[in-house]
């Protein structure tokens, strides 16, 4: 009776388990950070965006994205090393929306929010029809905001040269909750976990701190836990962008009305820098380590 009962629980637990551990991704080329600018510096940053990394846009246009009434210009932007979806509200921005850093694509969004919620995150609000498909603001430990959608007709993009880092700053209080559950969620690996990097690579030298890489379907994922105390304007990029060549890049952002905050610095074996695109969008710029 007691082996009975051992075989029939694990009969009963093998689906959960499965669907627990699907991968939902479709590739980082699909995955987008949300750029919220002024509308009247909408088309500014586009221009400069593109100046800077090169690439395509969609066609821009007016919509309504969020379940409840408002009216945007949206535009995609799909540059070789990242693509970043644009938002230039006409009307005041509904809650939630505003605040999500990314918006991951997925194979059946009913299914990865399941999941989602199975490791940890919390829904911000239903699931929702958008103009191309359906949408879900999720929110996982830490306070890490994020979109899920999908696609009614599958989108093809180019592969990128190179992946953009999604980037998070956690205090110890909630970053292993955090790391578990995204792991967990994205079957992600963590490539690196370095509990005594240097603080100078958030703005605080002389301190360390710890950095850890993530890899998944979704994309490179970098958490830096820290003490919190980030001088401005570290914690405000929420994507770094990986170059062949950083000082080129910084060369051809500087010409598209792109403003240096952080001058390159030593970061992860190579050199980064953060700038400030037209609109207020604020990113990391790195180059890769020497081989």
């Amino acid at each position: 009776m007691r082996r009975f009962l051992l075989a029939s629980a694990l009969v009963i637990a093998t689906p959960a388990l499965a669907q627990q551990t699907a991968d939902y991704s479709v590739g980082p080329q699909y995955d987008t950070t949300h750029v919220y600018v002024p509308e009247d510096q909408f088309d500014s940053f586009v221009t400069s965006f593109v100046g800077t990394f090169g690439g395509t846009t969609s066609k821009q246009g007016v919509f309504q994205v969020t379940p409840t009434t408002s009216l945007t210009k949206s535009q995609l932007v799909l540059t070789p090393a990242g693509t970043v979806s644009v938002f230039g509200f006409k009307t005041p921005i509904p809650f939630p929306f505003g605040d999500e850093r990314t918006g991951y694509l997925v194979t059946d969004i009913d299914a990865a929010v399941k999941a989602a919620l199975q490791h940890g995150a919390v829904r911000r609000l239903v699931t929702f029809p958008d103009p191309i498909g359906r949408d879900s603001l999720i929110q996982w430990p830490g306070g890490v905001n994020m979109q899920l959608y999908w696609h009614t007709t599958k989108p093809s993009y180019t592969p990128l040269e190179t992946v953009p880092e999604n980037r998070i700053y956690l205090t110890e209080d909630v970053a292993d909750r955090f790391v578990k559950s995204w792991v967990g969620y994205a079957r992600g690996t963590v490539t690196a976990d370095d509990r005594a990097a240097p603080g100078a690579e958030v703005g605080e030298p002389g301190k360390t701190i710890r950095r850890i890489s993530i890899t998944s379907g979704y994309g490179k994922m970098v958490v830096f836990v820290t003490d919190g105390l980030l001088p401005w304007p570290y914690g405000r990029d929420m994507t770094g962008y990986a170059v062949p060549d950083l000082d080129a890049t910084l060369a051809k952002a500087k010409a598209a009305g792109v403003e240096t905050l952080v001058q390159p610095y030593a970061a992860a074996g190579g050199r980064a820098a953060i700038v400030r695109f037209p609109g207020g969008y604020i990113a990391e710029i790195h180059s890769a380590p020497a081989k």
